[in-house]
């Protein structure tokens, strides 16, 4: 298992996020900002705007996730 923050996947805390694979921590990422969403965290939805920006660049969206997926796979096990 490792581990990313929410800030290392584009969020605005350091919430440690664990999973085996890097689409498993994708989906706990989005499900941790869908409830910050719900709580109308100022921080993250600041984060989530630069992320909807982001993603209006599809090159771009897709070196930004392709970074992070290196980042994740040269992680230690936990």
């Amino acid at each position: 298992m490792k581990a990313m923050t929410c800030a290392q996947l584009g969020g605005a805390c350091d919430k440690k996020l664990r999973a085996n694979t890097f689409e498993e921590l994708a989906r706990l990422s989005q499900q941790h900002g869908e409830e910050m969403l719900q709580k109308q965290d100022a921080q993250h939805l600041e984060a989530m705007k630069k992320m909807q920006l982001l993603m209006k660049e599809p090159a771009k969206m897709q070196e930004w996730f392709e970074s992070r997926q290196a980042e994740f796979d040269a992680l230690p096990e936990d």
